[in-house]
């Protein structure tokens, strides 16, 4: 924490009572950081402060200071704690915090420290750990998010703050947030759920940065950066970070599945990584870049050239055996140790450093056979090609793959993304009862998964299907759909669930409606009615005079006009929904509304709920039930009168003797005709 210091306050800052607050730190998509002064203990703060123009509602403010009583109660050392929350003068929520002047991560170089960037990567996992095992997710977890204290210890701040970002893919110079996509998991960037697991991507990539000096996507906007995370291969590290590369693979997996299943068993994989003072072709390599003569890079190149001939020998050694062959096998003139130059300064923003072309001894290897068939089945991924033609599909490719060389560093990465498109592929043929392809495409997968992780990988992909047919079988049921029921009930057998969860698909299946059952909704009861050949759920009774007042209130709209003949009397005394000329309570259908006032009362209705109303058609409303009580009346319907729909048709016999199928002006009201709403299904 800084130091306290008296500084004059700039003018327009927030009032908030017992801070002073002293100037601007930064802005952030939603909010802005100010330096403060806690006037009762005289100490430098940080102060977050929603800014006005994001939260306009009070939904909006409660969220933000939910959220910051959620992290203040995140007692860890290395998470940033919050000493306040609450408004200022003007109502904007905001919460105090530590001052940090060493400044964040994303100002820093590691690529150098490798051991510093572990220790840092331990600490924010165990941040990460307490977080997620009390039901926080972080969402932007970024180098601009880590902060360091006098003591040089890494902070974690900003949690779930900052719910909507994505204006660009970094952080300007001036320290402005405009967006976390170069961070931000494939899920989150879809704008699907995200659990622990998208914040464990996000600490991979800010890993890969700390490693390398540059992100693993680069692109010049926002959305370029997320379809690169959705979309693009796991990245290739240099030669001298490769023993990395397997712990990345599961780090930026492409769906959640793929990568670490919570911090600890990311760390433990961090953990197995070796270091790079420990492995013995680049301490030789080291070694060589000291040497300048032709003769003694020669005789090196030969020396490393038969070390990497007995390498399997070599893997059997522990460090220590490994490194005195090492010596054995390297001629004296080697043996020198290397003088270490200036560090070089690197710009974090223009990556890793180019590799020294001793290293090119290392990539003379020759390469895996595995290669082409795992760079065959990347382009066939992307030409849509997953198992068809046969002899030139991303499967085919991908398996023979396996059968070369399994042990291929990038086979893991693209196997799993077949898998993935497999599963994909599955969920859409699910309930079009296309149950031969969704076995072929199951059968696949399991072969697939055998090679790969095994038995676990089907699991979660059979649960993943399970998830999908349950919610397609919630859109059947709200559709009253009992067909698309049980193609789905057929799809669950195929795939294989067990019979716990199709007897309770059954079970729910059993319970889809059928014509002429009653079904409750927010607008009132309203039975299934087979008209047209679809289902359609009607009103059981007329929108009431209260139900009505309630949308006019909502909506401030203008009384149409109502009379049923010209007279003086409709200048005199207008008749209106609310005085219709006669005596009438809250529960009776509503009359003297124009056919427009009902089509806006429907398109109303349909924007607070999750369904869509409209009014009748004459089929649809021939076979509702009705139930109106009091006097009866006729009823505005969707038909427009002989071509034209400035006239609209009505059904029913009004209390004044009027007989349905009346055409009428769409624009005025009648003391006599009403309406009710149809739910689309």
């Amino acid at each position: 924490m800084g130091s306290t210091r008296t500084e004059p306050p700039q003018e327009g800052m927030p009032e908030i009572p017992g801070y002073r607050l002293l100037r601007i730190l930064g802005h952030g998509g939603m909010s802005t950081v100010y330096l403060g002064q806690q006037l009762s203990l005289g100490r430098e703060v940080a102060i977050k402060v929603m800014r006005q123009e994001v939260v306009t509602d009070e939904i909006g403010r409660r969220r933000f200071e939910n959220e910051a009583r959620t992290i203040a109660r995140l007692d860890h050392p290395h998470i940033v704690r919050i000493h306040e929350v609450g408004r200022t003068e003007e109502g904007q929520p905001f919460y105090v915090m530590p001052v940090f002047p060493r400044g964040h991560l994303g100002r820093r170089n590691l690529t150098r420290d490798e051991g510093r960037v572990r220790e840092i990567v331990e600490v924010l996992l165990s941040a990460l750990a307490y977080a997620h095992g009390r039901g926080v997710v972080h969402r932007d977890v970024k180098a601009e998010n880590v902060l360091f204290d006098e003591a040089e210890r890494p902070m974690l701040t900003d949690f779930g703050i900052a719910l909507r970002r994505g204006y660009g893919s970094r952080v300007t110079t001036a320290g402005v947030a405009v967006g976390s996509t170069a961070y931000m998991a494939p899920e989150q960037a879809r704008g699907g759920d995200v659990d622990l697991r998208a914040d464990l991507y996000s600490l991979g990539v800010l890993t890969w940065e700390m490693l390398t000096g540059s992100l693993p996507y680069r692109a010049n906007d926002g959305l370029s950066m997320a379809l690169k995370h959705v979309q693009d291969p796991i990245p290739r590290l240099p030669p001298h970070l490769a023993q990395w590369q397997r712990f990345f693979d599961r780090a930026l997996g492409k769906s959640p599945g793929e990568r670490f299943s919570d911090a600890q068993e990311m760390l433990e994989s961090m953990r197995s990584v070796p270091h790079a003072q420990k492995q013995p072709l680049r301490a030789a390599i080291a070694r060589l870049r000291s040497r300048t003569g032709p003769r003694q890079i020669a005789i090196g190149a030969v020396a490393i050239a038969a070390l990497v001939g007995g390498i399997a020998l070599l893997a059997q050694l522990d460090e220590r055996n490994a490194q005195r062959r090492l010596a054995e096998l390297t001629p004296a003139a080697t043996q020198t140790p290397a003088t270490a130059g200036p560090a070089t300064a690197l710009d974090p923003t223009l990556g890793a450093p180019e590799a020294d072309p001793s290293e090119s001894l290392l990539r003379a290897a020759p390469e895996s056979a595995a290669q082409g068939f795992i760079d065959a089945a990347r382009r066939q991924l992307q030409q849509k090609r997953l198992i068809a033609p046969a002899g030139d599909n991303a499967y085919e490719s991908v398996m023979t793959a396996w059968r070369t060389d399994p042990s291929h560093i990038g086979l893991q990465d693209t196997s799993g993304r077949v898998f993935s498109a497999l599963l994909e592929d599955t969920e859409q043929h699910l309930g079009k009862g296309e149950e031969p392809a969704i076995r072929d495409l199951m059968s696949r997968m399991t072969r697939l998964a055998e090679q790969d992780r095994g038995s676990a990988q089907m699991t979660q992909a059979r649960k993943r299907l399970a998830t999908t047919l349950s919610t397609r079988l919630d859109q059947a049921q709200a559709k009253a759909d009992r067909n698309a029921a049980q193609r789905l009930l057929a799809s669950a057998r195929t795939i294989g669930l067990d019979n716990a969860q199709i007897a309770s698909l059954q079970n729910r299946a059993g319970k889809i409606a059928q014509p002429g059952d009653r079904l409750a909704d927010t607008i009132g009861d309203m039975t299934l009615v087979q008209a047209g050949g679809k289902l359609v759920a009607v009103s059981r009774a007329s929108v009431s005079r209260s139900e009505y007042a309630e949308f006019a209130k909502a909506t401030n709209r203008a009384a149409a006009l109502c009379r049923e003949k010209a007279s003086l009397l409709r200048v005199l005394a207008p008749r209106t929904w609310d005085a219709p000329g006669f005596e009438q309570s809250g529960g009776q259908p509503v009359v003297c509304v124009s056919w427009q006032d009902a089509e806006a009362y429907a398109r109303w209705q349909s924007q607070r709920g999750r369904y869509r109303y409209r009014l009748p058609t004459a089929t649809e409303a021939q076979a509702a039930a009705r139930n109106d009580g009091g006097k009866p009346v006729a009823e505005w319907l969707n038909d427009c009168a002989g071509g034209s729909c400035t006239r609209r048709m009505t059904s029913g016999r009004s209390w004044r003797g009027a007989g349905g199928g009346r055409p009428l002006d769409t624009t005025r009201g009648y003391d006599d005709v009403g309406f009710r709403l149809v739910r689309e299904m």
